[in-house]
């Protein structure tokens, strides 16, 4: 178990390294996501440089590279540690990814696909706590952390075995964000519907 655990961490981390926003720029012929807007490959930044279409296109291909070797890690007998590992390489995989000269994006979508085989209903409470931060203050960034801070206590309240897993990814996932603390807390931070000259 522990050599097919060692084969899923290196497949979901190759899996990870596919970056959605740039093939999906490429192919609606945006400017590069690395060097454009806010210089993050992300789906927020793809929003700003080309509207809906291609942003909900780059979610959703970040969102399966978490859940596609999460879930089959899963039906193939992996632990939940062993989970939460696979998730985390596929997470990396998009931070750093190997095909694109290890220029990433936060892996937020990610995290959250690699979260959605635990329930439908910790999905909607992510979901739900993403939107309305969102709502309330215009950040991206802050919506993520305070949904990935909450995620271990959903989890355990969903499905407790998979708390420590899903404590691994948000400590990720808040520690990517740092430069983005230090600007919500000097309030520089961009908002979502800001264009030019911005950083995310």
């Amino acid at each position: 178990m522990i050599s097919l655990t060692v084969l899923m961490i290196a497949v979901a981390y190759l899996f990870g390294s596919l970056s959605s926003a740039v093939v999906i720029s490429q192919a609606f012929n945006l400017p590069d996501p690395r060097t454009a807007g806010s210089k993050n490959p992300g789906a927020t930044n793809v929003y700003r440089l080309g509207g809906r279409i291609p942003a909900l296109l780059v979610l959703v291909m970040d969102i399966l590279k978490g859940t596609i070797p999460v879930y089959g890690s899963y039906f193939l007998g992996i632990e939940p540690l062993g989970l939460g590992l696979i998730a985390i390489a596929a997470c990396l995989g998009h931070i750093f990814p190997l095909y694109f000269g290890f220029e990433g994006g936060k892996a937020v979508a990610t995290a959250f696909g690699a979260m959605l085989p635990i329930g439908l209903d910790l999905a909607g409470f992510l979901i739900v706590s993403w939107i309305a931060v969102v709502f309330l203050t215009g950040y991206s960034s802050l919506g993520a952390l305070i949904a990935v801070s909450l995620a271990p206590i959903f989890t355990w309240f969903v499905k407790p075995l998979y708390t420590v897993p899903v404590t691994m990814l948000s400590i990720l996932i808040v520690v990517r964000h740092k430069d983005n603390i230090s600007r919500l807390l000097s309030g520089t931070e961009s908002k979502v519907w800001d264009k030019g000259n911005i950083k995310e």
